[in-house]
């Protein structure tokens, strides 16, 4: 027998020793429950099988004690050579790498004979194959997409494994404190009744098709792996951008901005106390071109720019983030500015579950002797707290005007 049938035998050995124990002790505690009622003849009976039950307890022993000594012997016998390697625990480095080389590899052969891994042929209207992009190269591809002016680094992100949902809001502005209990011997009584928003989110998917050069497919795993982060990450902002601005336009609109002191008020009159501190400005290009050359009454453009980061602008300590007029438009020659927490007010929710399909076949790639790449990506934006920010629009704003009695003095 092998070092397995060996092991196993003295288990069983073992388990038959246990059995026979118990037995013993049975016969033991059943013979002195009932010996003041048993005549002389079943007296001797059970002690006949007492006996009998100790023989075959000690035999047991002795052929586990036996098995046991076999198994060590073999161990101790048994050759180096005839031991199987322990094989190397990969890191999550290299299992990444091995997953994303493997990714890199379906993708140049679907592209080059129009079909999926498992053999499946791709026609040109085959909307459900493609390749899940793997976690590495999707975490990639939203921390490029941080680089590249997101509007999704302003609202709460939110991760979800399910085509649809719902979920349960509290607005902040409709939060009321617990009751101050300094009497130990107080009763906790019932807060009041929450005001609950019930939001249901259904995950869209949004897709695009660009063209790869067959070069570009037959360079390095990493100059395609880049290529692709590069691309997905920029179509990915302008498409999440785009969403967050359709929900951020549902908010009603505030009154018209003509002078610098009506900026203040919609920054210090309009929103919760609570909301105002964590709240930013976000404004179109030429928006921000206007609110740039605004004064205060003592000659001071209105917009600073952060002293630990100049690229940054601040208004009155709040951020200001500027959008390109051709995905926030100017509505009737008004520009747009918002003002408020757009993380209380909107969550994205994030199917993160992006795929590309390439084919060297459909949409004109076989003409041209090119591949076609198919990008989808699936995520949903709902508004959670009109409350939490705020809409206003201006044409002009007039400066604010110097204090008469210090012009005087």
């Amino acid at each position: 027998m092998d070092i397995n049938q060996l092991h196993d035998d003295w288990i069983a050995k073992g388990n038959k020793v246990t059995d026979l124990l118990n037995k013993k002790i049975a016969l033991n505690e059943e013979y002195n429950a009932k010996f003041a009622n048993m005549s002389d003849d079943e007296k001797a009976v059970f002690k006949d099988k007492m006996k009998n039950a100790a023989k075959d307890y000690q035999d047991a022993i002795d052929a586990r004690d036996f098995a046991k000594q076999t198994l060590e012997d073999a161990r101790a016998t048994e050759k180096p050579t005839d031991l199987k390697p322990v094989e190397k625990k990969k890191s999550d480095k290299e299992l990444a790498k091995e997953i994303t080389d493997k990714f890199v590899s379906d993708l140049k052969n679907i592209a080059t004979s129009g079909k999926m891994p498992d053999g499946t042929k791709i026609t040109g209207d085959d909307t459900d194959a493609g390749l899940t992009i793997p976690e590495d190269v999707q975490t990639a591809i939203h921390t490029l997409m941080r680089q590249f002016a997101s509007l999704a680094n302003l609202v709460n992100i939110e991760k979800v494994t399910t085509p649809r949902g719902s979920r349960v809001y509290e607005k902040l502005s409709d939060i009321t404190p617990l009751a101050n209990l300094d009497d130990e011997t107080a009763q906790i009584g019932n807060i009041d009744e929450p005001k609950l928003t019930l939001v249901k989110y259904v995950i869209h998917r949004y897709a695009g098709i660009t063209t790869a050069t067959n070069t570009l497919l037959a360079d390095t795993s990493a100059n395609i792996i880049s290529w692709l982060e590069n691309w997905a990450a920029k179509k990915d902002v302008v498409t999440r951008n785009q969403a967050i601005l359709a929900v951020m336009g549902k908010v009603p609109a505030k009154p018209t901005i003509t002078k610098f002191d009506d900026i203040k008020d919609l920054q210090n009159n309009t929103l919760d106390p609570a909301i105002i501190a964590t709240s930013s400005y976000v404004t179109n290009q030429s928006g921000f071109n206007i609110l740039s050359k605004m004064k205060d009454a003592e000659g001071r453009y209105m917009i600073q720019q952060d002293v630990t980061n100049p690229e940054t602008y601040r208004i009155g300590g709040h951020a200001v983030t500027v959008v390109a007029d051709k995905w926030l438009p100017d509505v009737n020659g008004a520009h747009p500015l918002y003002f408020g927490d757009l993380k209380q007010g909107i969550t994205l929710y994030d199917r993160q579950s992006m795929s590309i399909t390439p084919t060297n076949i459909g949409g004109g790639a076989f003409e041209t002797d090119t591949t076609k790449i198919r990008f989808i990506d699936r995520f949903d934006v709902e508004l959670i707290d009109e409350g939490a920010f705020a809409a206003a629009s201006f044409k002009t704003v007039a400066d604010q005007k110097p204090n008469t009695s210090d012009a005087k003095a």
